[in-house]
């Protein structure tokens, strides 16, 4: 696990009226990721933005944008999300049917690599991919909807991956997305992740410099051993 937290609040919770300047106050605030949800309608029961609007917004920001797609057939589009500005294009396992080529076209496209799992699928299946993904990145929700309330379920599956990955010595981030608060930050840094997606809970409490201070001081309160 690594020693700072990284927040990626995911812009889907900002006001989409004004994202550029949402942009700006994520990186005043010290903000360092933005999470960056893309939806076809088809793999999940939302739609939500491409390549063009992110590509519009990589000309507002140097966030690191943290891109997961939530979407079928995902290699087609692998080369216009890193032209857009993705810098993490995340993939979900259940999407891949070469999962192995894909992550390394990723790669190829000078991406980080990430790998994305629903709550329903067990961590096994990424086991012997692991030493080509820089994130892991754990669904604590259904995909598709902002909003929805965390599924406790996952912290065995995040106390599993999190032994995999240590005892394999791999050099990955595990990241949680879906009904992330300030309620579940401690046992989930306590539990071994690494980055934290939040959406509403982070964009429904500005100022975000002291939203994020709120999440620092519970997820540093997590690494103590109780």
């Amino acid at each position: 696990m690594s020693s700072d937290l990284i927040l990626s609040p995911s812009i889907l919770a900002a006001d989409l009226s004004n994202p550029a300047g949402e942009l700006k106050a994520l990186k005043e605030a010290g903000i360092k990721w933005v999470h960056l949800d893309v939806m076809d309608g088809m793999y999940v029961p939302n739609i939500t933005f491409g390549p063009p609007v992110i590509a519009k917004l990589r000309e507002k920001s140097d966030l690191f944008f943290d891109v997961h797609l939530m979407i079928e057939e995902p290699d087609r589009y692998l080369s216009d999300f890193a032209d857009a500005g993705a810098n993490l294009i995340s993939v979900h396992v259940e999407t891949c049917r070469h999962l192995d080529r894909t992550l390394a076209e990723i790669r190829r496209l000078d991406c980080q690599a990430g790998v994305a799992l629903n709550p329903h699928t067990p961590v096994c299946q990424v086991q012997h991919i692991l030493h080509k993904v820089d994130v892991v990145l754990l669904m604590s929700v259904n995909p598709g909807f902002s909003g929805q309330r965390f599924i406790p379920q996952v912290f065995p599956k995040l106390v599993e991956l999190r032994t995999l990955v240590d005892n394999a010595g791999h050099n990955l981030k595990i990241e949680v997305d879906g009904g992330v608060t300030l309620d579940n930050t401690a046992p989930l840094i306590a539990k071994g992740v690494d980055i934290l997606v939040s959406g509403a809970a982070f964009f429904s409490h500005p100022p975000y410099a002291q939203r994020l201070a709120a999440f620092q001081k519970i997820a540093e309160r997590g690494k103590i051993p109780v």
